[in-house]
C-alpha cells in the first residue's frame, strides 16, 4: 500500500511538472539579406544576352541594345542594372528582345536573361538595322578589370567619358539625380554604330543627348 501511494505522488508530481513548463520555441533563422544590386557596363550584358540570341536563331544580330533605369540603378560611370537587346533573324524574318537583369527592384524584370515575345522584321526598316558585332569596340563605361576577358577592359575610353566631356560633367554637377540611359544602334545613312549617352528619362525628355562612335569613341555631335 504504502509503495502505491508513493508511486501516484511520483505521477501526480511529473504531471504537474509537465504542465507548468513552457512548450520549446522553435530556433529563429536569420533572415536572409537582400542581394545588392549588379551594375554592368552595355557590352558585358550584351555578351550575355547575344549568346541567348544564338539559342534562338544562329542567324541572329543586333539592332539595338538599351538601357534601364530602375530604383537602384540610374545609369552613372556607363553601368545599369538592366540592359535589352534586340535582335533580327534575315532567314527566318523574325525579329526578338531579351532582357539582362541583375537586380530584384521592383520596377526592373527578374534576376538573370529573359527572351522577349518575337515579332516580324524587315530588312528595309531603317529603325531596325542589323550590325556586325565586330564594329562595337567601344563600351558604354569602362570595365571592371575582373568584368570580362575581352580586350574592352583595356580600353581608354567610354561612351559615358565621351559625353561627360560634352556637357555631361556640367550636367550632373548641377543636378546629379539626373539619370543617365544609353542607345546603342546602326545609323544607315553613314553606317556608324552609335551609342547615344542620353541624360533624363528617356530621349523625349532628355536634358542632353550626345552622340559617340560606338568603334572609335569618337564624339560625333549633341543632338540636344
Amino acid at each position: 500500500m504504502r509503495k502505491l501511494l508513493m508511486a501516484m505522488l511520483a505521477l501526480a508530481f511529473l504531471t504537474m511538472a509537465g504542465c507548468s513548463s513552457e512548450p520549446s520555441k522553435p530556433a529563429q533563422t536569420e533572415k536572409p539579406q537582400p542581394k545588392a544590386a549588379e551594375l554592368q557596363t552595355g557590352r558585358y550584358a550584351f555578351q550575355k544576352l547575344y549568346i541567348a540570341a544564338r539559342g534562338w536563331a544562329r542567324d541572329a544580330q543586333p539592332f539595338r541594345l538599351e538601357s534601364q533605369v530602375t530604383a537602384d540603378s540610374k545609369g552613372k560611370d556607363g553601368k545599369s542594372a538592366v540592359w535589352r537587346a534586340s535582335f533580327a533573324s534575315p532567314a527566318g524574318r523574325g525579329a526578338k528582345p531579351y532582357v539582362w537583369s541583375g537586380t530584384d527592384a521592383q520596377d526592373a524584370p527578374s534576376r538573370g536573361i529573359s527572351p522577349g515575345t518575337e515579332d516580324s522584321y524587315s530588312p528595309t526598316n531603317a529603325s531596325t538595322q542589323i550590325f556586325d558585332i565586330q564594329f562595337l569596340k567601344v563600351d558604354s563605361g569602362k570595365v571592371d578589370s575582373g568584368g570580362t576577358t575581352d580586350s574592352l577592359k583595356n580600353a581608354t575610353t567610354s561612351a559615358f567619358e565621351v559625353a561627360q566631356k560634352h556637357g555631361g560633367d556640367k550636367l550632373l554637377e548641377k543636378a546629379p539625380d539626373i539619370p543617365v540611359l544609353y542607345v546603342l544602334d546602326w545609323n544607315h545613312t553613314t553606317n556608324t554604330l552609335i551609342w547615344h549617352v542620353i541624360y533624363g528619362n528617356s530621349r523625349d525628355d532628355a536634358k542632353l543627348v550626345v552622340d559617340v562612335n560606338g568603334t572609335t569613341g569618337e564624339f560625333i555631335r549633341v543632338e540636344k
